[in-house]
């Protein structure tokens, strides 16, 4: 699948080369490295609105974009999260967040990409853009963690666990909505095979 250059595309593979550079500022977890990699996770997280926005209004979507731009979302998500556990910023039962959240966007993916067969869309709900917006908040100042200003009696780490259990519970209503949704739609498929398979096999109709 040869890429397309045009601006929308070189927008989403550089959100993909940041999410391990990220990644990279998380670990060495000095104060120039932490205020590094919120410039550059918020950069990513601008262009993941910019990219499909332009390639909308200039006409310049592509299938390259359509492939990556999922992908370059839940790399950079899915890596935070993981260094942010093993940094400890989300340790003991704030764990749980980080878990609900990779469940939900592995549960939707694997949806999606049956769906597609089906050339069924599923499409993203209003609440479900509450929830990445909240989710995009908490992990940028979890990424700021101890290097960043104490804001009135909490800290960045503070804020942003508040920030990502928030961003779970919607992450759970979503993924079970999307759930609920997906298996209606596969139920009809089935039900749908099992009526064809029943016309083909009808004496009747074979006897007429």
């Amino acid at each position: 699948m040869p890429m397309e250059a045009n601006l929308p595309n070189i927008l989403t593979v550089s959100r993909v080369l940041v999410a391990p550079v990220v990644c990279l500022l998380l670990y060495l977890d000095t104060y120039a490295s932490a205020w590094l990699a919120l410039i550059l996770y918020v950069y990513a997280c601008v262009t993941d609105f910019l990219d499909g926005f332009l390639a909308r209004s200039w006409d310049q979507q592509s299938s390259f974009g359509r492939f990556l731009d999922p992908i370059a979302d839940k790399l950079l998500v899915g890596l935070a999260l993981l260094m942010l556990v093993g940094a400890d910023r989300m340790s003991g039962i704030n764990v749980l967040p980080a878990a609900v959240i990779l469940w939900r966007e592995i549960l939707v993916s694997g949806l999606r990409e049956y769906l597609a067969e089906l050339n069924v869309p599923l499409p993203v709900t209003k609440l479900s853009k509450w929830k990445t917006t909240l989710q995009m908040i908490a992990i940028g100042f979890l990424l700021l963690g101890p290097h960043g200003p104490v804001l009135g009696f909490v800290d960045c780490t503070e804020i942003g666990l508040i920030g990502i259990w928030g961003a779970a519970i919607l992450t759970f209503i979503t993924g079970y909505d999307y759930l609920r949704a997906g298996l209606g739609h596969i139920g009809a498929a089935d039900l749908g095979k099992s009526s064809r398979g029943l016309d083909r096999a009808d004496p009747a109709r074979d006897a007429g």
